[in-house]
Order: C-alpha cells, then sequence, then structure tokens
C-alpha cells in the first residue's frame, strides 16, 4: 500500500491536441498531449485541459486519450472550429518545420469550475506558448496559472505565434521553465543588450523573472539543468534520428516524473535524456513502449 508520501502525482497538461501530417503518415500530437502521454507512462495521473472539434478528427483523439487511459472529461468539443491540424515537414539533419492552422478548436479553451478546481489539486500545472496566440486560450491560461501549485512553462516558441510581452507574463509566473537553446538565445536579445554565454543568460532569467528552476535542451549536445545554486550537465545519447518530434516532451514528461519520485538531478536527467532518445528513434511524438523497454534502453546506451 502507497503511504501518504508516495500518493500518486497529478500533472495537468494544458493547450493543443491535434494531428501531425507528416509526408506519409498522420500522428497525434501537440506538446501538451505528448506530456501527458509520457507522464502516464510513468505512472502519474495526468490531466489534458483542451479543446477539439465536432468532427472525425475530434473523435478519433478523444478516442486515443481514452485508450491511453487519460481522462478526457476536460477536454471540449467546438461546434464552430474543427481539430487542429499541423503539416510536418522534415528538414536537413532531423530538425522539424511546422505549418499549424489557424484558428482551431483549441484555440478556444473556456474557462470554468472544473477546470479550476483540477488544477488547484493538481501537483503541477505545463502550458507552453503556443496555446497563446489566441486571446480566448490565453485568458484561460491565464486564469488557470493563478490557480497551479506548480507551473512549469515549456516554452515551445514556433512562428509567428508569439509576442514579447506574453512570453514575459509566463516567465513571471513559472516555477520551472523548459527552453532549448535557440530559445534561450533569442529570449535574453529581448530583455538585455548584453551577451551572455549559456549558464549567465539562464541566471539572468532567473534573478529576472524569480524562476526556480531551468531547463535548457541541445540536441545532440544533451541538455542542461539549472537550480538557482547548482548547475547540470548531460550528454545526449547518440541515436540514429527518425524524427526529432516530441522528443523535448517525452524529455520533459520523464524528468518530471522522477522528480516527482524525489530522484536526484542526476536521475532525473539520465531518464530525460534517455526517453528523449528513444523517442527521437522513432517516427511521432507518441511511441508504444513501458518503462521496462526504456530502463532497458537506457542501460543499452550506457553501457555501448
Amino acid at each position: 500500500m502507497k503511504t501518504t508520501n508516495e500518493k500518486q502525482k497529478t500533472v495537468v497538461c494544458y493547450g493543443e491536441i491535434l494531428w501531425d501530417i507528416f509526408p506519409t503518415k498522420t500522428k497525434p500530437g501537440g506538446a501538451p498531449m505528448n506530456v501527458a502521454y509520457h507522464l502516464r507512462k510513468f505512472g502519474v495521473d495526468s490531466r489534458m485541459i483542451s479543446r477539439v472539434g465536432n468532427d472525425e478528427a475530434g473523435e478519433k483523439l478523444l478516442k486515443l486519450l481514452t485508450e491511453w487511459n487519460i481522462p478526457i472529461e476536460n477536454c471540449q468539443i467546438d461546434q464552430a472550429y474543427e481539430t487542429g491540424k499541423v503539416i510536418a515537414t522534415v528538414l536537413p539533419g532531423n530538425e522539424m518545420s511546422y505549418s499549424i492552422h489557424s484558428p482551431v478548436s483549441w484555440d478556444y479553451i473556456t474557462s470554468g469550475v472544473d477546470n479550476d478546481s483540477l488544477v488547484s489539486e493538481a501537483d503541477a500545472f505545463v502550458y507552453g506558448s503556443l496555446v497563446t496566440r489566441n486571446e480566448t486560450s490565453r485568458e484561460t491560461l491565464y486564469q488557470l496559472i493563478e490557480k497551479a501549485k506548480f507551473n512549469v512553462f515549456d516554452i515551445n516558441l514556433r512562428q509567428p505565434f508569439y509576442s514579447p510581452e506574453t512570453i514575459e507574463y509566463l516567465l513571471k509566473k513559472c516555477n520551472l521553465l523548459k527552453l532549448n537553446e535557440s530559445e534561450l538565445g533569442l529570449i535574453i536579445t529581448w530583455f538585455s543588450n548584453n551577451k551572455f554565454d549559456e549558464e549567465a543568460s539562464v541566471r539572468f532569467l532567473q534573478n529576472e523573472f524569480n524562476i526556480d528552476e531551468v531547463i535548457v535542451t541541445k540536441g545532440a549536445e544533451g541538455a542542461s539543468y539549472y537550480t538557482k545554486s547548482i548547475s547540470y550537465s548531460f550528454p545526449a545519447f547518440k541515436v540514429q534520428v527518425a524524427d526529432t518530434c516530441g522528443s523535448g516532451d517525452s524529455f520533459l514528461a520523464a524528468f518530471l516524473a522522477k522528480k516527482f519520485e524525489g530522484e536526484s538531478p542526476e536521475t532525473c536527467m539520465i531518464y530525460a535524456t534517455g526517453l528523449g532518445a528513444f523517442v527521437a528513434s522513432h517516427e511521432g511524438a507518441c511511441p508504444a513502449y513501458d518503462i521496462a523497454k526504456l530502463e532497458s534502453y537506457i542501460f543499452q546506451k550506457q553501457t555501448s
């Protein structure tokens, strides 16, 4: 039997759920849904607050969430706008380019008492910047942030769907920030004329916006994790990349899951980099696996 300290953690993920349309396949996607999928693999009670259209694409997404044991009662159905779609293109170097349809159903997530209570009782609230492109979903996010115990901001910049003003507001509200190195470099230019290296950039953001924890992902160069006093850097596992879609989302999910288990930063980062590599070596953001398979994969990568 679990003790009070071992009680299952609840994490609410807010924002877009959609279909990623690749040249040869269509895969479920949206950063918040990807995070929720991987959290559930680790035994976290992950929840989604989103919105789909009253169409076949939306029905399929809700069915998929149900199959993944992610509750759908906080996923709204929009009668006017269709379910989100993204045209995904693989660029040289296995980087991804995205053409994101607009406006779609997840632009119109509305507030409500059910969402308020879900977020206020959860252990963490995960959100990105893409969902702020429309005023309706943005205002709902701003309300929910105020209810949360622990805010996790996974920036996920997608041109042209962000503004320095919105990012600044969200930075001020987060406890843990995750971003990649190019996003870090861009954001620093908004708030300072100085040229900083990675650590100085992170320390600047932490001091400017009072952010306790920051994760910087660097693709094949690995990732770094910063508290206000200590930093940890980890190399990436070498893999044959299929696509990088959702790799960062899986990284965040594994990190949070292990953090909530009380594991050390080193262990959190090993699982995070391991799952990020595993996902990058498969097509799509949500490949099938279990934790035993993941741990075997990590062990193999560490010893090879």
